[in-house]
Protein backbone atom coordinates (compact mmCIF):
# COMPACT_ATOMS: atom_id res chain seq x y z
CA UNK A 1 0.00 0.00 0.00
CA UNK A 2 1.30 3.48 -0.94
CA UNK A 3 1.64 5.60 2.03
CA UNK A 4 2.37 8.72 -0.07
CA UNK A 5 2.70 10.55 -3.21
CA UNK A 6 6.32 9.21 -4.33
CA UNK A 7 5.69 5.81 -3.68
CA UNK A 8 2.43 5.43 -5.95
CA UNK A 9 1.83 1.49 -7.32
CA UNK A 10 -0.95 1.62 -10.19
CA UNK A 11 -2.97 -1.99 -8.92
CA UNK A 12 -3.29 -4.90 -11.33
CA UNK A 13 -6.26 -4.51 -13.07
CA UNK A 14 -7.31 -0.71 -12.28
CA UNK A 15 -6.00 0.18 -15.93
CA UNK A 16 -7.73 -0.59 -18.92
CA UNK A 17 -5.97 0.72 -22.20
CA UNK A 18 -8.47 2.33 -24.86
CA UNK A 19 -8.37 0.61 -28.23
CA UNK A 20 -8.22 2.99 -31.07
CA UNK A 21 -10.25 2.12 -33.62
CA UNK A 22 -9.51 2.34 -37.47
CA UNK A 23 -5.54 1.74 -37.04
CA UNK A 24 -4.78 0.00 -40.35
CA UNK A 25 -6.07 -3.82 -41.27
CA UNK A 26 -3.97 -5.56 -39.05
CA UNK A 27 -5.54 -4.59 -35.84
CA UNK A 28 -8.77 -6.53 -36.44
CA UNK A 29 -11.12 -3.21 -36.28
CA UNK A 30 -9.09 -0.46 -38.83
CA UNK A 31 -10.48 0.40 -42.44
CA UNK A 32 -14.27 0.64 -41.34
CA UNK A 33 -13.12 0.66 -37.38
CA UNK A 34 -16.03 -2.30 -36.65
CA UNK A 35 -18.61 -0.33 -38.59
CA UNK A 36 -19.34 -2.38 -41.64
CA UNK A 37 -19.47 -1.00 -44.54
CA UNK A 38 -21.76 1.75 -45.90
CA UNK A 39 -25.71 2.29 -44.67
CA UNK A 40 -26.52 4.39 -41.24
CA UNK A 41 -24.52 2.92 -38.94
CA UNK A 42 -21.18 3.33 -40.82
CA UNK A 43 -22.03 7.33 -41.19
CA UNK A 44 -21.32 9.89 -37.95
CA UNK A 45 -23.89 11.71 -36.68
CA UNK A 46 -26.62 10.46 -38.56
CA UNK A 47 -29.04 8.51 -36.18
CA UNK A 48 -31.55 11.23 -33.69
CA UNK A 49 -32.18 10.89 -30.51
CA UNK A 50 -34.99 8.51 -30.46
CA UNK A 51 -35.10 7.95 -33.90
CA UNK A 52 -36.38 3.85 -34.37
CA UNK A 53 -35.62 2.92 -37.88
CA UNK A 54 -38.23 4.93 -39.57
CA UNK A 55 -41.28 3.40 -37.33
CA UNK A 56 -43.43 6.13 -35.38
CA UNK A 57 -40.95 7.06 -32.34
CA UNK A 58 -42.55 5.58 -28.84
CA UNK A 59 -42.95 9.43 -27.99
CA UNK A 60 -45.38 9.93 -30.51
CA UNK A 61 -47.42 6.99 -30.24
CA UNK A 62 -48.35 7.15 -26.93
CA UNK A 63 -51.62 9.40 -26.28
CA UNK A 64 -51.56 12.81 -24.98
CA UNK A 65 -53.86 13.83 -22.39
CA UNK A 66 -54.56 15.78 -19.77
CA UNK A 67 -53.43 19.28 -18.18
CA UNK A 68 -51.97 20.19 -15.19
CA UNK A 69 -52.23 23.90 -13.88
CA UNK A 70 -49.24 24.95 -12.10
CA UNK A 71 -51.58 27.87 -10.33
CA UNK A 72 -53.70 25.58 -8.71
CA UNK A 73 -53.99 24.97 -5.05
CA UNK A 74 -53.94 21.72 -3.45
CA UNK A 75 -56.35 21.78 0.09
CA UNK A 76 -55.85 18.71 2.40
CA UNK A 77 -59.90 18.42 3.06
CA UNK A 78 -60.59 17.37 6.71
CA UNK A 79 -64.91 16.84 7.33
CA UNK A 80 -66.88 18.06 10.00
CA UNK A 81 -67.37 14.98 11.60
CA UNK A 82 -63.45 14.68 12.27
CA UNK A 83 -62.88 17.56 14.63
CA UNK A 84 -65.38 16.19 17.40
CA UNK A 85 -62.56 14.28 18.61
CA UNK A 86 -61.11 17.65 20.56
CA UNK A 87 -62.11 19.36 23.29
CA UNK A 88 -65.39 21.54 23.55
CA UNK A 89 -64.05 25.20 23.42
CA UNK A 90 -60.67 24.57 22.15
CA UNK A 91 -58.28 25.99 18.87
CA UNK A 92 -57.80 24.07 16.09
CA UNK A 93 -55.38 25.03 13.84
CA UNK A 94 -53.51 23.13 11.18
CA UNK A 95 -50.47 21.92 13.61
CA UNK A 96 -53.26 20.01 15.69
CA UNK A 97 -54.62 18.63 12.87
CA UNK A 98 -51.47 17.19 11.56
CA UNK A 99 -50.40 15.76 15.59
CA UNK A 100 -54.06 13.77 15.48
CA UNK A 101 -53.11 12.77 12.32
CA UNK A 102 -56.50 14.08 10.06
CA UNK A 103 -53.97 15.61 8.09
CA UNK A 104 -51.26 13.66 6.50
CA UNK A 105 -49.82 14.80 3.50
CA UNK A 106 -48.07 18.30 1.95
CA UNK A 107 -51.11 20.37 0.45
CA UNK A 108 -51.04 24.14 0.04
CA UNK A 109 -53.28 24.74 3.42
CA UNK A 110 -55.99 22.94 4.61
CA UNK A 111 -60.12 22.50 4.32
CA UNK A 112 -62.80 22.30 6.35
CA UNK A 113 -65.81 19.95 4.27
CA UNK A 114 -69.32 19.87 5.65
CA UNK A 115 -69.65 15.97 5.64
CA UNK A 116 -71.05 14.50 9.02
CA UNK A 117 -72.13 16.91 11.84
CA UNK A 118 -70.30 18.53 14.49
CA UNK A 119 -71.48 18.76 17.98
CA UNK A 120 -69.12 21.10 19.74
CA UNK A 121 -68.16 24.54 19.93
CA UNK A 122 -64.51 24.51 18.18
CA UNK A 123 -62.41 27.78 16.96
CA UNK A 124 -60.82 26.72 13.52
CA UNK A 125 -58.52 28.61 11.93
CA UNK A 126 -57.75 27.17 8.29
CA UNK A 127 -56.84 28.00 5.29
CA UNK A 128 -60.58 27.41 3.74
CA UNK A 129 -64.08 26.55 4.26
CA UNK A 130 -66.93 25.43 2.55
CA UNK A 131 -70.23 27.76 2.60
CA UNK A 132 -71.89 24.59 4.59
CA UNK A 133 -69.18 23.88 7.13
CA UNK A 134 -68.11 27.41 7.67
CA UNK A 135 -71.84 27.60 8.60
CA UNK A 136 -71.94 24.73 10.91
CA UNK A 137 -69.45 26.21 13.35
CA UNK A 138 -70.88 28.99 13.29
CA UNK A 139 -74.26 27.91 14.24
CA UNK A 140 -72.97 26.09 17.60
CA UNK A 141 -71.49 29.14 18.49
CA UNK A 142 -67.85 28.76 17.25
CA UNK A 143 -65.48 30.28 15.03
CA UNK A 144 -64.56 30.26 11.66
CA UNK A 145 -61.07 32.11 10.57
CA UNK A 146 -59.42 31.99 7.38
CA UNK A 147 -56.03 32.03 7.71
CA UNK A 148 -53.60 32.84 4.56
Amino acid sequence: MADSLNNLVVMEGSKKEHFRRGQGLGSGNGKTAGKGQKGQGAHAHTKKHGFEGGQMTLARRLPKFGFKNLGRVEFACVNLESLNRFKDGSEVTETLLRENGLVKNTTDGVKILAKGKLTKKLAVKVHAYSKAAEQAIVALGGTAEVIK
